[in-house]
C-alpha cells in the first residue's frame, strides 16, 4: 500500500511541475522526493510522470492519481483549518469571485464576526469560479453561473439588471435609459466568451432580434472600461458592477427582460465547515436575503 509520504511527494511534484521546485517548497532534498516517487511507481506498477529537460508532465495514470491526492490533501488541510477555525475570531478563507462588488460586503461582515480573519480573493469569470471550487483551489465562490454539478451547495445571493455604458462625450450622456432595440448596429466592446454578463446581454439582444455592429473582445473588465473610455464602442455591464468612473456614463436597458442572478457556492461536503457556514450566513445578511430552506443556513440538516 502506498504511504502518505509517497503520495505527498507525488502530489507536490505534480503541483509544482518539477522536482526542484517541489523540493524547495517541502524543504527536502530533490533526491529524497525522486526516490519516494520511484518507490510509489514501483509499488503501483504504473508510470506517473513523463520526465523531460524542462520538468515533468503527468501521464494519464498520474492525472488520475492527482485528482485523488488533490482531494486527499485538501481534506487534510481542511481538517486542520476546521480545528483552527473553532477560534471564533480568526481563520483563513480562499474566495473565488466573478467580481469585487459582491465579495467585499460579505468579507467585511465576516471580518466583523472574525476580526483576525485572513482571506484571499481570486477574480475569474463565472465558469472559472466553479472550476476553482471543483479543483479545491478555493473554499467558497461567488458566481453568476448556476452549477449543474450535484456536488455543489448553492445559495442565491442577488439579482442584477444588465445595462450599457459609454464615454461622457457620447450623445446619449443626458439620457436616463435606452431600449435594447436602439443598440442595433452599434459598435461594442465585450468581454471574452465565458463572461456571464456577455451571455445575458446577448440573450437580451436575441430576444429583441438586435444585431450589434463591430465587436471588440477584451479579456478583462478593466480592459473593457479603458477601451470604451477611449471611444471604440459601448460596453455591457450589470448595474451593481458599474461603480463610479468620471469618464463613463451608465444607462439601464429598460426593456431587458433577462437579468443576472448571482450565487454563493461551495462543495456540499464542506458546507458545514464553521468558516464556510459563517460566510454563507454573512452573505445572506449582507444582501438582506432571507434564508431559504435547505440553502441559507449551512448548519441546517
Amino acid at each position: 500500500m502506498a504511504s502518505v509520504t509517497q503520495l505527498r511527494a507525488f502530489h507536490f511534484v505534480a503541483t509544482a511541475g518539477g522536482y526542484s521546485q517541489a523540493a524547495r517548497e517541502m524543504a527536502v532534498s530533490q533526491s529524497t522526493l525522486s526516490g519516494q516517487v520511484r518507490q510509489l511507481e514501483a509499488l503501483s506498477g504504473v508510470v506517473l510522470f513523463e520526465r523531460g529537460p524542462r520538468g515533468v508532465t503527468l501521464t494519464s495514470d498520474g492525472e488520475a492519481l492527482f485528482e485523488v491526492t488533490s482531494r486527499l490533501f485538501s481534506a487534510l488541510t481542511e481538517a486542520g483549518r476546521m480545528l483552527k477555525s473553532r477560534k471564533a475570531d480568526g481563520g483563513r478563507l480562499r474566495l473565488a469571485s466573478d467580481g469585487p462588488v459582491h465579495s467585499l460586503p460579505i468579507l467585511g461582515a465576516l471580518r466583523r464576526r472574525r476580526p483576525k480573519l485572513v482571506f484571499s480573493i481570486q477574480m475569474h469569470n463565472s465558469g472559472s469560479v466553479i472550476e476553482q471550487i471543483t479543483q479545491y483551489r478555493a473554499d467558497v465562490g461567488i458566481t453568476a453561473q448556476m452549477p449543474e454539478d450535484s456536488r455543489f451547495h448553492v445559495q442565491p445571493l442577488t439579482t442584477m439588471k444588465v445595462g450599457v455604458f459609454l464615454p461622457k462625450s457620447h450623445s446619449w450622456v443626458r439620457r436616463k435609459s435606452v431600449s435594447v432595440t436602439e443598440l442595433q448596429g452599434l459598435p461594442f466592446v465585450l468581454r471574452e466568451r465565458g463572461s456571464r454578463t456577455r451571455e445575458v446581454f446577448e440573450q437580451n439582444l436575441a430576444a429583441h432580434g438586435v444585431t450589434l455592429g463591430d465587436v471588440i473582445e477584451v479579456s478583462t473588465r478593466e480592459g473593457v472600461r479603458e477601451t470604451v473610455a477611449a471611444g471604440f464602442g459601448l460596453g455591457a455591464i450589470a448595474d451593481l458592477e458599474f461603480g463610479f468612473d468620471s469618464r463613463l456614463h451608465f444607462l439601464p436597458l429598460h426593456d431587458a427582460g433577462i437579468a443576472i442572478n448571482e450565487y454563493v457556492i461551495c462543495l456540499d461536503e464542506r458546507r458545514r465547515m464553521p468558516m464556510i457556514a459563517d460566510f454563507f450566513n454573512c452573505a445572506a445578511d449582507a444582501f438582506q436575503k432571507p434564508a431559504a430552506a435547505g440553502h441559507c443556513d449551512p448548519e441546517a440538516a
